[in-house]
């Protein structure tokens, strides 16, 4: 059995999260090399693999000024930084894993693909969650031709209200001008898994979504620029004070790191260093006085080519959470994400069913709703020239259904309707 040679570039929360599952695959991959800033985390990746002092380094730029050094690039840098490293990587003939989403701006994800089909390399591109028991299941019960052909689908992302406000608030994503839209940072996974669902190409377009509640407007009378500021009216019953969710919750594993990053170099910050971030960064803002200007909410229309009529809701104002209802010409599905059964109803037998979901009891942290092990497990087999599956989406398929994102910005933006065929013409690509 070939043994796959691995580098990490990028080595926070996913970067981790993806070589664990090859760390528990020895035959399979072999992680040899780690390109990250913050110490710990390259000191986590070093130790656990066994990594030489001569193959750990401080960034991107200096593990690919070297000559190649194993078969796979593993790049899980923030969003803005994939774009440099990935085309050096194809540059140097390394096949890659590449987290999701491809790049921020629709010619930077073009660029990736044409570049990467010239050069000859295989890139997959993290879209895990095609590989969560859940969707697996949907996809299968509309392979098997149960609900007939698709004519519509409801789809709901459920942001949830707190992780709005700590990712696209005051977090990471809290500005399209600095990043991506949210669409993209958000929603590209769902964009993906509609097409894949569908299975056919995206014809029009059509978006329509603002930032209407995290906004001054909503700010209550008084209320500090800062949560720690003290005074504020509505201090003990608000869900975003930042004391509550960053300093009082001691054992919140994502949001204490996420709001101390570039401040503790610890696995677990002192109490110290949280009040340090939430008197310095945009994380103890008042979420009604940050410097967000991302959607809350937003709905993408989409027609197919054959006709199928899709709506995507992102939003902010709900627990959290996806869900979706199929309506095909032989039955309808409706399914809750978390839920452990998909409900389909067909019409021939009048019959209602409930279709139980096996899951291996990954939290969504912890691997995406189960998607994270079967990525890799699938990579092996992609790069191996082994595939049979259904749920890899190399870098063609993806770019493709970032566009359809990237047009549907376009369509919010300047209030239209866009041809996808058109779109992709722009950026050198054929819409098939």
């Amino acid at each position: 059995m070939k043994k796959y040679s691995v580098i990490l570039i990028g080595a926070g929360i996913r970067g981790k999260a993806y070589t664990n599952k090859m760390l528990a695959m020895k035959d399979r991959f072999k992680v040899v090399g780690v390109a990250e800033p913050i110490e710990n985390r390259r000191n986590n990746i070093k130790n656990k693999h066994g990594i030489p002092d001569d193959m750990c380094f401080n960034g991107w730029e200096e593990i690919l000024s070297r000559p190649k050094m194993a078969d796979i690039a593993v790049i899980t840098t923030m969003d803005e930084m994939h774009y440099v490293p990935a085309m050096k990587a194809i540059e140097l003939g390394y096949d890659i894993l590449l987290e999701k989403p491809v790049a921020p701006t629709p010619k930077e994800c073009a660029d990736i693909l044409l570049a990467a089909e010239k050069k000859g390399v295989k890139i997959l591109v993290c879209h895990v969650l095609r590989y969560t028991p859940f969707f697996k299941k949907v996809k299968k019960i509309i392979m098997d031709g149960t609900i007939g052909d698709i004519m519509s689908v409801l789809h709901v992302e459920g942001v949830g209200n707190v992780h709005q406000s700590h990712s696209y608030v005051r977090g990471n994503w809290h500005s399209e001008k600095e990043t991506s839209p949210m669409l993209l940072a958000k929603c590209c996974h769902d964009l993906d898994i509609l097409q894949w669902l569908l299975d056919e190409p995206c014809d029009k377009i059509q978006s329509f979504g603002k930032l209407t509640y995290f906004t001054p407007k909503y700010a209550p009378e008084g209320a500090p620029k800062r949560c720690i500021d003290g005074n504020c009216p509505i201090e003990d019953s608000c869900p975003y004070n930042c004391r509550k969710l960053y300093y009082e919750s001691k054992d919140n594993t994502w949001f204490r790191p996420a709001c101390t990053r570039g401040i503790s170099t610890a696995d677990i910050p002192t109490d110290q260093e949280v009040m340090t971030a939430l008197n310095t960064t945009d994380y103890g803002l008042c979420v009604y006085h940050a410097n967000n200007d991302v959607v809350d909410h937003q709905t993408v229309n989409m027609q197919f080519k054959s006709g199928a009529n899709v709506t995507l809701n992102m939003n902010a104002f709900n627990k959290g959470g996806r869900y979706i209802r199929i309506f095909g010409t032989k039955g309808e599905l409706f399914a809750y994400m978390d839920s452990d059964k998909i409900n389909v109803y067909t019409f021939d037998d009048g019959k209602s069913a409930e279709i139980p979901i096996i899951s291996n009891d990954e939290s969504i942290l912890s691997g995406h709703g189960g998607g994270d092990e079967g990525l890799i497990r699938e990579l092996y087999d992609y790069l191996i020239g082994n595939y049979s599956g259904f749920c890899a989406a190399d870098i063609d398929i993806s770019v493709k259904n970032h566009l359809i994102g990237f047009a549907a910005e376009k369509s919010r933006h300047e209030d239209t309707v866009e041809s996808i065929d058109e779109y992709f013409t722009a950026f050198g690509l054929v819409n098939e």
